[in-house]
């Protein structure tokens, strides 16, 4: 037993994963400053009840700018083009104040469902300018209180083919952009666009993360070059591709060939089951493929992935709350994972992501930030497996949401 007298808060009776037995933590001026079985001291305490404790949900990509058009537009679409079509007839009347209250919407989701750190791929080009930014951007400083929000700005349409992108992004990468993005399919030269991009990201020394590879043709691909371009410029380690929806139609002797390229390389591999498997094979009159990358055998080669949420209630992806463990729970489902890798499936929506975005501060220890989630279950497998409730969040030691169970009303109540 501990005895400390500078504790502000402590959480007694935590179950974390990989501990023997429940625990406490002590958190001093928003800080986990201990982590043992019992902590003695004066400070205002929080019993988790013997409950997980999770170091709060990680989301690697979403479209905070994008998000929540449904009514604004037919949702008859069945390739990622049409999508891209939709949104981009209405983005040219986006005003600053439509952008921040759709992304508000969606923030305050992401929050209740215990997400505490997130990547946001924000639109730059002539027909948003920098509305969709200075949104963004606002939203940034006004939820900080609660979700830390990093801003990857990148072109959706194409950058040497759409004048006065590039321009735009600079202005964004000096005002706030914390990642590059790109998009090569939408480029009428995309070799000359992921040079540029990553130009970019060495010169205001940024991370990138790409829209890759989203169709299922494998005959032809961009992992190659975004691997070299990746190489050349010692940038392993750095770079994330999201969708990636062709590795999910290689045969197995070249998706192992893919997948060492990968770890070589240091690239990472973030899946987006909602709008994956929505988009992909919709041609199909039976027999559909899934379109889906699995992340969780990849990561077990040694691969950097995440799950994430990507696109909310729009044409990319006409579903979505925000739940990252919703999204794990359908990710699992979809791509028959097992029991056995239900811990790797909580792993790709908590501590990958978190690797993926090189968050150096996140997690349960002493040291980081008390940015914690309880769960309603006594098991980190069964997070997966029954969508338990997440009964309350902090961030910083500082209690951001709370919900209460439900009760029933028997007979006679």
């Amino acid at each position: 037993m501990t005895t400390q007298s500078a504790f502000d808060l402590i959480f007694r009776n935590a179950v974390l994963r990989g501990a023997a037995g429940p625990m406490d933590i002590g958190v001093t001026r928003g800080r986990i400053t201990a982590i043992e079985p019992t902590l003695a001291c004066e400070a205002v305490e929080v019993d988790v009840g013997g409950r997980l404790v999770l170091p709060g949900f990680v989301d690697s990509h979403i479209h905070l700018d994008k998000a929540c058009l449904l009514g604004r537009c037919g949702h008859d679409y069945g390739s990622v083009s049409d999508a891209i079509r939709a949104v981009a007839g209405m983005k040219k009347d986006f005003t600053v104040e439509d952008v921040y209250a759709r992304g508000a919407r969606v923030l305050e989701r992401a929050i209740v469902h215990g997400t505490t750190r997130m990547r946001t791929h924000v639109e730059i080009d002539p027909r948003i300018g920098l509305r969709g930014f200075e949104a963004v951007k606002a939203l940034k400083r006004d939820y900080a209180w609660a979700i830390d929000l990093s801003l990857c700005v990148f072109p959706q349409e194409g950058l040497t083919n759409d004048p006065g992108s590039e321009e735009l992004l600079i202005q964004a990468l000096r005002d706030g952009g914390k990642v590059i993005g790109g998009c090569p399919y939408t480029d009428t030269d995309p070799n000359a666009h992921l040079a540029r991009i990553f130009d970019l990201a060495q010169e205001f020394d940024v991370d990138v993360d790409l829209h890759l590879d989203f169709d299922l043709d494998p005959s032809w691909w961009h992992l190659d070059e975004v691997c070299r371009q990746t190489e050349r410029r010692n940038y392993g380690g750095r770079v994330a591709i999201g969708h990636a929806t062709k590795l999910s139609a290689l045969p197995p002797e070249r998706l192992r060939a893919a997948t060492a390229q990968l770890v070589k390389a240091g690239v990472a591999v973030t899946v987006l089951p909602a709008t994956d498997l929505y988009l992909m094979g919709r041609e199909a009159t039976h027999n559909a493929p899934r379109g889906l990358t699995l992340a969780h055998k990849l990561a077990g080669e040694g691969v950097v992935c995440s799950v994430a949420t990507n696109n909310v209630l729009n044409p990319f992806t006409p579903f979505g709350d925000a739940s990252l463990l919703r999204m794990a729970n359908f990710y699992a489902n979809v791509a028959h994972a097992s029991v056995n890798d239900f811990e790797t499936c909580l792993d790709l929506v908590t501590e990958l992501p978190a690797r993926l975005m090189n968050l150096g501060d996140y997690g349960i220890k002493v040291g980081n930030p008390a940015d914690l989630v309880v769960l309603d279950t006594q098991d980190s497998r069964f997070a997966i497996a029954e969508l338990p409730d997440i009964v309350m969040g902090f961030k910083s030691g500082r209690q951001t949401f709370a919900r209460q169970r439900p009760t029933l009303f028997g007979p006679g109540s």
